[in-house]
């Protein structure tokens, strides 16, 4: 059976664009498409560039946002080769491969590519696990779309193929990106109650917090952790909070 792998395509305003990726995939052995918000779909043009891997753009899926087509994925992996105002940790295709294959054979995984203008967004790396980026010579570094889920997609079936070493298998599912959306609401609640102030110079505590747990890559049993330790926070600080209104009501009696 496939692994549940699908590459996400955000805002791509070319449809030729969406028809070469689909090509790419079905060359490597992928099916899984997803669509946010394309500007065009579907359309001749996307179809004409599929050459011959219309299926892949008929079973695609769209979507009106990213959150809906990651919620169940457990590794969310982001494509970029520009730095970003937040320190990451890049890997390659390669190693990327391996990594999203031994995620897959839990969780659905998801590779972004970003429109053809500006990439990825700040905000849509916020919900990465992982950043990929493809080499390239630093005097013309730019990359088609079509390309960089070629390049991408090629490492995977090198990973995938018949006779590659099998994967490392995960002993507990990875949180999926539903969930872990979850948890940094979680955070944020329990940093106002707590009155924890933002001291990063900057605005950036929830966006490095996010990319701490991201680079993690928290599975379930870790993420019930987390979240009963938030609740025991908000729970003793709620026992607290009503002794205070106690001892304070009957010091006026």
């Amino acid at each position: 059976m496939p692994l549940p792998i699908r590459i996400v395509l955000v805002e791509t305003s070319h449809p030729g664009n969406i028809g070469a990726a689909a090509r790419a995939m079905k060359n490597m052995g992928l099916k899984e498409l997803h669509l946010v918000s394309p500007r065009i779909f579907p359309d001749a043009e996307a179809t004409a560039r599929a050459s011959g891997a219309d299926d892949v753009l008929q079973s695609a899926t769209v979507h009106d946002s990213l959150d809906s087509a990651i919620a169940d994925c457990g590794l969310v992996v982001g494509t970029s080769s520009r730095h970003r105002h937040l320190p990451w940790d890049l890997v390659e295709p390669r190693e990327c491969a391996q990594r999203v294959v031994t995620a897959a054979q839990v969780k659905p995984v998801a590779l972004l590519f970003g429109s053809e203008r500006i990439g990825l967004t700040n905000d849509t790396l916020m919900r990465c696990n992982l950043l990929v980026t493809i080499p390239t010579d630093s005097a013309y570094s730019s990359l088609n779309v079509a390309m960089a889920v070629q390049l991408v997609t090629y490492e995977l079936w090198m990973a995938l193929r018949p006779g590659a070493p099998p994967p490392r298998e995960r002993d507990v599912p990875l949180a999926t990106a539903d969930e872990m959306a979850r948890l940094y609401q979680h955070i944020e609640e329990v940093l106002a109650e707590i009155d924890f102030r933002d001291r990063t110079g900057g605005g950036f505590l929830m966006a490095r917090i996010r990319r701490l747990f991201n680079r993690a890559q928290v599975d379930q049993n870790e993420l019930n952790i987390l979240r009963g330790i938030l609740t025991a926070v908000q729970s003793r600080r709620r026992i607290a909070g009503s002794k205070s209104v106690t001892g304070k009501s009957g010091s006026n009696s």
